[in-house]
């Protein structure tokens, strides 16, 4: 055999590995997201989101076949998504969802989408790692996919957080092979797909910083590439310039450092600091881990491991703030400690070499007799740390699944609200609008009922942007801290029925003693009262006049 056969066949080697490792990823992460997918029968997980997504992707479609588009959106009328003012901040998303929302049932067309756009998230961060040959490749999957509880938990849902990771690892890609007009189109997808794309903005100042501190120059491309890609976003948009004020009001909401003026979802607020380690253990061992590592002064080589430095560092800040961050920050906390950590893997950091020139000569003969020892005894001793590390994590993956698929089935199956939707369909014309006690409720009403119209939903700061007092009201009302809410409801938001869940007693109670309501449907996932153009003596809990 010659010595260029032999590099040759020691390449295909390589390759056949790599293509190895790389399937041995792509089937765990698929087989992962498929075990907590289906958890639960329902669209995953914890809101409702997904059935609102789902439903207006067919909606999506069913316009497009009649050559409207984009459809009119008109279920939400007293807020800021009412049919004239409505904005779909993820209508590339939507898009994308079409083929699985044509499914027969379209429940299962979510599931399967969620699976498709979370397993491609988490392979394109392994795929990073591959690509920029990450020593001991498999270990860091195992990382990756034991990152952290909340971010299982959080991939799964049917939104758009799982294209958000994936663009930014596309643009990642980009900044390492110094490619920057290509960034442009990204950004203009990124943008049409979801109203984060402010976090490509920031990775993009991020590394602009990291080649001003390492090359000493002001790369200026990526930067105009990205902010042109994001402007054209926003302008060519079948929402523009509407897009832009909702995006201004999200910012205005949910930036503040202060307390919210409407109350949100508990994604939006902090976790306390306890529960913020215990579920991402893995990511922030690994952030330990990389600042060790690290070390600035490298300024040759640091460009990858300081970009990831800054960026998980100011995703890790977000987390600390809001929840939704640990969609985001795990993954990249666990390829920071990879790219921190590879120059020690592959031993660059000798740091006997920093030792003076003459001192160095003079041990160069005790090094060449060393060297070759050293170097086996160094390799079976990362191999067997590597081993370790991998069971350590193995161990935390598995506690992870159990805790993400316990959590997860614990949603509401699938069929809850569908019969009293179901009802709402046969007995309330068409049009009306129905007061939701709950705003987090509109999406399976939406999937269920799309025949009528409701008050709140997908986010109470919509109807608080476009009415702060309806909005105040709409609190007192539903919090069970309103006398007589019957004819405020009738006459001030304009609803004859009610809809509401069974888990607002207070509200109840002023609704019982108020004598204006009828109930007209009632099962054990919700109730469905009408209003009555008078009052009547309020019944006791036994259906009884109560006594004067």
């Amino acid at each position: 055999m010659t010595p260029r056969s032999g590099i040759l066949s020691r390449l295909q080697s390589g390759s056949i590995i790599r293509i190895i490792q790389f399937l041995v990823g792509v089937v765990a992460i698929a087989g992962m997201f498929w075990l907590l997918q289906f958890s639960t029968n329902a669209i995953c997980c914890g809101d409702y989101d997904g059935y609102y997504h789902i439903k207006w992707s067919r909606s999506l479609w069913e316009g497009m076949k009649t050559r409207k588009f984009p459809p009119e959106f008109s279920s939400l009328p007293l807020t800021t998504l009412n049919s004239k003012e409505y904005v779909d901040h993820h209508l590339l998303f939507h898009v994308m969802q079409i083929p699985f929302a044509e499914f027969r049932d379209p429940r299962k067309g979510a599931k399967v989408a969620s699976i498709v756009f979370g397993s491609l998230a988490l392979i394109s961060c392994y795929w990073l790692l591959m690509y920029f040959r990450i020593r001991f490749v498999l270990v860091w999957l195992v990382g990756l996919m034991a990152c952290s509880v909340p971010f299982l938990f959080r991939m799964n849902m049917a939104k758009a957080p799982p294209l958000a990771i994936l663009y930014l690892v596309i643009a990642i890609w980009l900044f390492f092979k110094k490619k920057s007009w290509p960034l442009l189109p990204l950004a203009l997808i990124f943008t049409w797909t979801y109203d984060l794309f402010v976090l490509l903005l920031m990775a993009t100042v991020l590394w602009v910083l990291v080649i001003a501190w390492t090359e000493r120059r002001f790369a200026w491309r990526p930067l105009l590439w990205v902010s042109l890609g994001c402007a054209a976003g926003l302008v060519i948009n079948p929402y523009f310039p509407m897009n832009l004020r909702q995006l201004n009001e999200h910012l205005a909401i949910k930036l503040t450092v202060s307390g919210f003026d409407t109350k949100v979802g508990s994604e939006w607020y902090p976790y306390d600091s306890w529960e913020f380690f215990v579920n991402s253990a893995v990511a922030c061992v690994a952030m330990v881990v990389g600042y060790i590592a690290f070390e600035p002064w490298e300024r040759r080589r640091a460009h990858y491991p300081l970009f990831f430095l800054l960026f998980s560092t100011a995703l890790m800040i977000m987390m600390a703030r809001w929840k939704r961050i640990a969609e985001y920050w795990p993954p990249f906390a666990v390829m920071f400690a990879a790219f921190a950590v590879q120059p020690w893997l592959l031993g660059l950091r000798a740091y006997l070499t920093r030792l003076p020139a003459d001192v160095l000569d003079e041990l160069q003969p005790y090094f060449d007799q060393i060297k070759e020892k050293e170097s086996k005894w160094r390799e079976w001793t990362m191999i067997i740390g590597a081993a370790v590390v991998a069971l350590a994590l193995g161990t935390v993956l598995f506690f992870n699944l159990w805790a993400a698929t316990e959590e997860i089935a614990t949603s509401e199956p699938h069929d809850h609200f569908e019969k009293g939707a179901a009802w709402m369909r046969a007995n309330i014309p068409p049009g009306q609008l129905v007061f939701n006690t709950d705003w987090d409720d509109f999406p399976r009403l939406y999937y269920f009922d799309p025949t009528h119209n409701y008050v709140s939903g997908l986010d109470p700061s919509y109807l608080f942007e476009k009415n702060q007092q309806l909005s105040r009201l709409y609190d007192r009302i539903t919090l069970g801290q309103q006398d007589d809410p019957g004819p405020l409801i009738r006459d001030r938001f304009g609803a004859r029925y009610v809809f509401s869940d069974n888990m607002h007693h207070d509200f109840f109670e002023k609704a019982r003693l108020s004598g204006w309501f009828d109930i007209v449907y009632e099962d054990t996932d919700c109730t469905i009262m009408y209003i009555r153009d008078e009052p009547v003596a309020p019944l006791d809990e036994l259906g009884l006049p109560d006594e004067p």
